[in-house]
């Protein structure tokens, strides 16, 4: 099948993280990215990219352009004049001071949808402020939850929020390019980090709600036997996720655990006392004996892979979600996927 995005064309003002994450996004489901980039490298993508090349420019045609230059300016918005999207991730008003704001695109480009990726929005007390994934995660009330009682919240891989972001802007574009297909009008795409975190975690609001999450009660997500992640004998570690009561029965049925009543899964007062049995359990095998007792079955299991073990692992491999380059460097493909309706 032919990818579904053939035929848009997308201008992307480069930038860092979120904002390329998302033109990846697009590129990898077909659509045409030019990037206009920076003749020189700043200096956090050249300490944290080196010299490597960036799996966020795959799929998609490089510009260097100063757009200092009256001359190169003037390219960027001929570029402009006949895209279908444009991404930039720079603070509110960078791009106006240009030249290059929604207003003065828009006159050259009515159609136009122009995504707009930051950590804290158009509007509000921190939109000229700096921050990073970490800042983001943390103002959404989404990183506390991460703590375990009396701890600090662990620091989240850059996963959720500037991935998060970027699907966010990537899922707005789109479909505010449906509708401009439809209107011949185009409009501007306020893709905060922020709130797209927020929203991401509906589902723990949902559950805090309910009293499972942020509150005074026991948390099964903290303080639970059976969703945590176990040391093994190895050094290895592996995660269960047993919530629902018949994968949670299946694993007390495969640990030999015959004398703990599957029915008392929340009792919380029974927690400490399990939670020790399970920790110490694990701990006194290797990390490859789980796997052959509990991989592939219902307890909800997987081990705590490496980014090198991941790309071997026999499901991913299956899948070829992985990319090995000859230089040792790893790329993903594309997601999601489509698929023929028979197939």
């Amino acid at each position: 099948m032919h990818p579904p995005l053939q035929g848009i064309r997308i201008v992307e003002f480069e930038g860092l993280g979120p904002g390329p994450l998302a033109g990846r996004m697009l590129a990898d489901m077909g659509a045409q990215v030019t990037v206009i980039a920076r003749r020189q490298r700043g200096a956090v993508a050249d300490q944290l990219g080196g010299s490597k090349p960036s799996p966020l420019r795959r799929g998609k045609t490089i510009v260097p352009l100063d757009l200092k230059q009256p001359a190169e300016l003037a390219e960027a918005m001929r570029l402009v004049s006949t895209a279908d999207g444009l991404i930039e991730g720079n603070r509110p008003g960078v791009m106006e001071r240009l030249g290059l704001g929604p207003a003065e695109c828009a006159a050259r480009n009515p159609a136009l949808v122009y995504g707009r990726m930051t950590g804290w929005g158009q509007t509000g007390p921190l939109a000229q402020t700096a921050g990073h994934d970490l800042n983001y995660v943390a103002l959404t009330g989404l990183l506390s939850l991460s703590a375990r009682p009396g701890q600090a919240p662990i620091t989240p891989p850059t996963v959720l929020g500037d991935a998060g972001g970027a699907l966010g802007l990537a899922f707005g574009m789109v479909c505010a390019m449906l509708d401009a297909r439809a209107t011949g009008h185009g409009r501007v795409v306020d893709g905060a980090i922020v709130d797209m975190v927020g929203m991401l975690g509906s589902i723990a609001l949902w559950v805090r709600n309910n009293g499972q999450l942020d509150g005074d009660q026991p948390s099964p997500f903290h303080e639970s036997p059976f969703y945590d992640v176990y040391a093994c004998a190895d050094g290895g570690f592996i995660t269960i996720g047993a919530l629902e009561p018949q994968f949670y029965a299946l694993l007390l049925t495969k640990l030999g655990l015959e004398d703990v009543d599957p029915a008392g899964q929340y009792d919380h007062a029974a927690w400490p006392a399990l939670k020790a049995r399970f920790t110490a359990l694990f701990l006194s095998q290797p990390r490859a004996h789980w796997d052959n007792l509990l991989g592939g079955t219902d307890v909800c299991y997987a081990p705590v892979l490496s980014i090198v073990e991941a790309a071997r692992h026999p499901h991913n491999v299956a899948r070829g979600l992985f990319v090995e380059r000859e230089d040792g460097t790893l790329d993903t493909t594309g997601a999601p996927r489509f698929l023929a309706p028979d197939a």
